[in-house]
């Protein structure tokens, strides 16, 4: 069967499954702080619903699922759903986005389901500035941290949010945290997503700038690292540190985007920037036999965009990036 490819000759291969819009934090640049409209239960995909839509994507040509939300770990049996993504003979590739707030009481489950890799966000390493951030406790993100590097699991990767003049001065301590414990490093532009990322523009931080700084203090050479994302990759001279900037507005990576989001809800989103989107919970409740699904899911791919345009209408995206997954 031909593989998934859009109109701009990109060969679709990664599956982001947000499992949950709800979280158990409040960044300040993702979720306002008394946001309640989440989506329904009844609304969710269930665990069999999802199952078949990855299926789908599986028999397309989809071998890379990344589990996300909001957060993933507030729904509950996550596990479960882990073992039977896990078990699908397309999917080679089983990973999770997570903020680790819960992360210790599930690790040991999740790596025995078959999740191998982890993305945690982590965005400092000061308490009291990670709850004026994030409205959370930073001890049990790092408990978080500790149990899966227990557990197994490899690569850890820390997401950092780079915001000048709220965390830009953690560059340096985040490397050396990343250093000391074996965790790969990557840094992250913000997005003008929803109000809350377009009110957070003022504290953007072009990551090139943080690049010349670590220059200043480690030879950084040519690095890879495994995965569908979007990261470009240095590594640190003398250690096994790799580190990845992210950085959709500075020097975007559309034309090497090989994903798309499906939502809670069951709605396929084709790019993180802009509204296109269809969706799949009616079909899939309505009866739809697996080549009706697959043959949605190939007309869905036919709507993704060329390039997001974040740097020219940075208002056009209204839905907070709880909504989309990350």
């Amino acid at each position: 069967m031909p593989k998934l490819t859009d109109r701009f000759g990109r060969t679709i291969d990664y599956l982001r499954l947000s499992v949950t819009d709800r979280c158990d934090l409040r960044c300040t640049y993702c979720m306002p702080e008394g946001f309640h409209d989440f989506e329904t239960p009844d609304h969710w995909l269930s665990f069999d619903e999802i199952e078949r839509v990855v299926a789908a994507f599986g028999r397309l040509g989809v071998s890379r699922v990344r589990l996300t939300g909001g957060e993933p770990l507030v729904r509950k049996g996550l596990p479960e759903l882990a073992a039977r993504l896990g078990e699908l003979a397309e999917i080679d590739d089983l990973s999770l986005s997570t903020n680790a707030v819960q992360l210790a009481r599930h690790a040991e489950a999740l790596h025995a389901a078959g999740v191998r890799r982890l993305n945690v966000s982590l965005d400092t390493l000061d308490p009291a500035r990670f709850a004026a951030i994030t409205k959370g406790k930073l001890e049990k993100v790092i408990d978080g941290l500790m149990a899966a590097k227990a557990a197994g699991f490899a690569p850890i990767k820390i997401n950092m949010v780079v915001m000048k003049g709220v965390n830009d001065d953690e560059v340096e301590a985040m490397v050396d945290f990343c250093l000391e414990h074996g965790f790969t490093l990557r840094f992250i532009e913000t997005m003008p997503m929803g109000e809350t990322g377009q009110a957070a523009s003022d504290t953007y931080l072009d990551l090139r700038e943080v690049r010349a700084r670590l220059e200043q203090r480690f030879e950084l050479l040519p690095g890879v690292m495994p995965g569908g994302g979007p990261a470009r990759y240095v590594q640190v001279a003398g250690s096994d540190l790799k580190i990845g900037f992210i950085t959709p507005i500075s020097q975007h990576f559309c034309e090497s985007c090989n994903r798309v989001r499906l939502s809670v809800d069951g709605t396929l989103y084709l790019c993180l920037g802009q509204e296109h989107h269809l969706g799949l919970r009616e079909p899939l409740r309505a009866g739809v036999s697996d080549a009706g699904l697959e043959a949605l899911i190939r007309e869905a791919i036919e709507l993704k965009p060329e390039r997001h345009e974040f740097q020219d209408h940075p208002g056009q995206v209204v839905r907070f990036m709880s909504m989309t997954g990350g």
